[in-house]
C-alpha cells in the first residue's frame, strides 16, 4: 500500500474513531461537522481498493457504512419533517443541504437509462425510498413526467414521511404511491409490472445481505426489465456498500459509471436475462453472471 493510500486510511480511522463516540448521529453541528470531513476525505478519486485492506480497516470500514447509514436516514428523516410543515413541501426542496447532488445523480442516472433502452418506462419502482423520496421526486418533475412511482421502504413512519411530502402536488399525488414491505421477500408478483427497478445503495450494508436482494429482484422481476443500482468505487467504498459486477447473477451488466465529482455513488444499469438459465445456486432458477467485478 503507498503512503498515499496508508494516509487515507489513517485519516478515515481517526474520524470513524470520533464518529463512533458522538452520542446521537441526528444532525447537529458535530455530527454535520465529521461526516463533512468524512466525505471530503473520500471525495477525491483514489486508487485504493478496500477489498485488499487488513482486516481491521475491513472492519472499521463495515462499521463506518452503517454509521454513515443511520445519519443519513436521520438527516433525511429530519428534513422531510422540515420540508413537511410548508404548505408546498416540494417547492422548498432546495433546503436540503444535498438536493443539488440529487439532482446530479438522478439527471446522470436518467441519462444511462437512456442510453439503454429505447421505451419510455411507465411504471418504475424505487426500493429502500426512505423518508426523503428525492431520486423519485426528481425523475417524476423533471425526467418522467408520465410515470406512475411505486416507492417500498420497510419503515412506515418512513413512508408517512414521505407521503405527506407529495400529498399536497397535484400531480405527484396522482403518479407517486408507496408501499411498506420487507425489501427481500414481502413483494413478489408487483416486481414483474415495472419496467423499471432502482435499489437504494443502503439497501443491504452487508455484502451477503445486498446480494439476498438483488437475488429476489432477479427471481421476481419481469424479463428484460431494467435494475438501477447505486454503488461505490475507491475511497467511496468507505461511505457506502459497493455492488460488484459478479453480484449481479441473472442480470446482463449493461454499464458502469464511477463519477469524479460531488456525485459519490456510482451508477450500475443492469438488465433482466430474456431467459432463465438452469442454476445450482440457491435453486434460483439463473445462473450467475460470470464477469469481471467492475465496481470495486
Amino acid at each position: 500500500m503507498g503512503c498515499e493510500n496508508e494516509l487515507l486510511v489513517e485519516q478515515v480511522c481517526e474520524i470513524y474513531e470520533k464518529i463512533s463516540k458522538l452520542e446521537s448521529l441526528k444532525p447537529s453541528e458535530d455530527v454535520n461537522k465529521l461526516f463533512t470531513q468524512l466525505v471530503l476525505t473520500c471525495m477525491p478519486p483514489s486508487p485504493i481498493d478496500v477489498t485488499k485492506l487488513c482486516r481491521r480497516v475491513q472492519e472499521i470500514r463495515c462499521k463506518l457504512i452503517t454509521l454513515c447509514g443511520e445519519a443519513e436516514g436521520l438527516l433525511e428523516s429530519h428534513f422531510s419533517t422540515l420540508l413537511g410543515s410548508f404548505h408546498n413541501p416540494i417547492g422548498h426542496l432546495n433546503l436540503f443541504p444535498y438536493f443539488s447532488n440529487y439532482l446530479k445523480l438522478t439527471h446522470l442516472e436518467f441519462t444511462i437509462l437512456t442510453q439503454h433502452t429505447t421505451l419510455v418506462p411507465t411504471r418504475v419502482a424505487f426500493v429502500g425510498s426512505g423518508p426523503l423520496p428525492l431520486t423519485s421526486i426528481v425523475l417524476a418533475t423533471n425526467h418522467l413526467t408520465a410515470a406512475t412511482f411505486h416507492n417500498y421502504d420497510v419503515d412506515p413512519s418512513a413512508n408517512s414521511l414521505a407521503s405527506h411530502l407529495v400529498s399536497t402536488d397535484p400531480d405527484l399525488s396522482k403518479r407517486m404511491f408507496f408501499h411498506t414491505s420487507e425489501c427481500n421477500g414481502g413483494y413478489k408478483s408487483e416486481l414483474k409490472e415495472y419496467e423499471v427497478v432502482f435499489l437504494a445503495a443502503l439497501v443491504g450494508m452487508a455484502k451477503e445481505e445486498k446480494k439476498g436482494f438483488i437475488d429476489h429482484l432477479a427471481k421476481y422481476m419481469a424479463p428484460g426489465a431494467i435494475l438501477m443500482l447505486r454503488s461505490a468505487h475507491g475511497a467511496r467504498a468507505f461511505l457506502y456498500p459497493v455492488v460488484d459486477a459478479c453480484d449481479l447473477r441473472g442480470f446482463e451488466v449493461l454499464s458502469v459509471f464511477h463519477p469524479t465529482d460531488e456525485v459519490i455513488n456510482s451508477v450500475v444499469i443492469a438488465r433482466k436475462f430474456l431467459t432463465p438459465m438452469h442454476s445450482l445456486d440457491q435453486g434460483l432458477g439463473i445462473s450467475p453472471l460470470m464477469l469481471p467485478c467492475k465496481c470495486a
